[in-house]
């Protein structure tokens, strides 16, 4: 076991594989495990050295070779994704309320990105929300730590990449997926709002997509909170001006954004939207259980 400790004190345990290094070269010869060897995840399965594949199973799926191979193959890896689903759901269906926060794996710390993810899950937590990143470095660890210090929920997604840097120290409850959309879902359905901190084209994509399920009403119209004014502010200068100028999105779409650089206010804004939804939730439930009591009374029931 290698005990882990961080600048502010606080004891990270990571467990080192039994006989790990015994085939493909992964030890040195006097025992110690070698610190420059990448690491790669394909699913649950960690591979080193030369068992690290060229090419990811997103990459395997969406290229459609001259042959008529994928015929064939295809219709199995409807199995492998099928059970990626499956293990996000079982693995993620007692979580409870949670929030999603985005935001770039270059960040490191002593950046004020770091610092402002950090706070905000621990305020999150402290809310009573499980905190869920894609749980790889920069400002997703420094969600996940936040929410662990806070005594939180801290929830990773990892994704199988090139260039994997695994799983984050802070992460209590991790689940590793091959496949992008399957990832993505996780994030969404199990969320009941977006906080996005500046980040590259992982992070347009996240923030993206779940602005383009609310505005077309395929999930609840969560709260979506950019943190990073002077990041974000040029995008939604954009989105404000020319995009809702010349009419590619509705008056009102623009405002589903929420731009702020207080941790404070960006939870109370999850808080109350969160309120609000839960209020209209019940109010649907109230009106239909009166229909139904009063077209029971009418056909004499």
């Amino acid at each position: 076991m290698d005990e882990q400790q961080d600048d502010d004190g606080v004891e990270r345990t990571a467990d080192a594989p039994q006989g790990a290094g015994e085939r493909g070269g992964s030890r040195r010869g006097d025992g110690r495990r070698r610190k420059d060897t990448a690491e790669y995840r394909r699913g649950p399965v960690l591979l080193r050295g030369p068992q690290i594949p060229t090419t990811t199973s997103d990459q395997r799926l969406l290229t459609r070779g001259d042959r008529v191979a994928w015929v064939h193959e295809d219709p199995w890896r409807v199995m492998r994704i099928q059970s990626e689903f499956v293990e996000g759901f079982g693995a993620l269906a007692e979580v409870g309320p949670a929030v999603s926060v985005f935001g770039s794996a270059r960040i490191r710390k002593g950046q004020p990105e770091y610092d402002l993810a950090r706070r905000v899950a621990e305020r999150l937590a402290r809310a009573g929300y499980a905190v869920i990143t894609g749980g790889g470095p920069g400002v997703m660890e420094a969600a996940n730590r936040g929410a662990a210090q806070a005594g939180g929920l801290s929830v990773g997604l990892g994704i199988e990449l090139p260039f994997e840097q695994g799983m984050n120290k802070w992460v209590d409850l991790g689940v590793n997926f091959r496949y992008f959309f399957a990832r993505k879902t996780m994030f969404v359905k199990y969320a009941e709002g977006f906080v996005v901190l500046p980040g590259g084209f992982g992070t347009l994509d996240e923030l993206f997509e779940a602005l383009t399920l609310v505005q077309t009403h395929k999930v609840i119209g969560f709260p979506i909170v950019m943190m990073g004014s002077d990041y974000w502010g040029g995008l939604l200068d954009w989105i404000r001006g020319t995009v809702a100028d010349r009419g590619m999105i509705g008056p009102l779409d623009a405002d589903l954004l929420r731009l702020t650089d207080d941790p404070d206010e960006a939870v109370e804004i999850v808080v109350r939207r969160s309120a609000e939804l839960r209020a209209q939730e019940e109010a649907v439930v109230r009106a239909n259980a009166e229909a139904e009591q009063a077209a029971a009374e009418s056909a004499g029931w």
